[in-house]
């Protein structure tokens, strides 16, 4: 397997953008050699096959995804309440917006799982062991709720996140005065977050 990092990070970014647009079935090895624009057979010297492709996707998407520290640090210098979580998830709704493409993968990626056993299991340990990290954050940081609350705004925001960025207009004017998707994430942890 050919060892250059740079070049791999480029080629996962590639299949990122190709599992986005096109869907598992247009993840291919020439697909993703045609998106980073290199020769044909060059994704095939990095990559043992299709699982380790996707695997890689998964994790670069937990890179690409996560939340940029020195606004994690900036955020965390105010009152650990109801509102500093509000505008956590204020800040992953605009990442999302950012890198529409890596949240399109994600869901790809999910969908994927559901007809490869192997990549379920470790997808499923993946995005366990997030949920895990965030429960763990949401404690120690002394954020008010416990796991019972993390969860449940795990289950909405990825909705959220879900109608947003796959069916927009699902949402819009369903609640009269509740903007897409700025109020509705204040709605969610208005509803989820007790006040401390």
């Amino acid at each position: 397997m050919a060892r250059n990092p740079e070049r791999r990070a480029a080629l996962v970014d590639a299949a990122v953008e190709v599992l986005a647009r096109e869907g598992a079935r247009g993840l291919t090895f020439r697909a993703v050699d045609a998106e980073a624009a290199v020769p044909t057979g060059t994704s095939s010297n990095y990559f043992t096959g299709r699982d380790d492709l996707l695997h890689q996707i998964d994790a670069r998407l937990h890179q690409r995804l996560a939340p940029d520290p020195a606004k994690l640090a900036e955020l965390l210098t105010r009152p650990k309440d109801r509102t500093l979580v509000r505008e956590l998830m204020h800040d992953l709704m605009a990442r999302a917006a950012r890198d529409r493409t890596g949240h399109l993968a994600l869901f790809e990626m999910r969908l994927e799982a559901t007809r490869r056993p192997a990549l379920r299991e470790s997808f499923t340990a993946s995005v366990r062991g997030d949920l895990a990290q965030g429960m763990a954050f949401h404690r120690e940081t002394g954020l008010p709720g416990g796991d019972e609350t993390v969860t449940v705004l795990y289950l909405a925001m990825l909705g959220l996140l879900l109608e947003h960025l796959t069916l927009p207009g699902v949402l819009d004017g369903v609640l009269p005065g509740i903007t897409v998707p700025d109020a509705l994430v204040d709605l969610i942890v208005a509803t989820v977050v007790p006040e401390k």
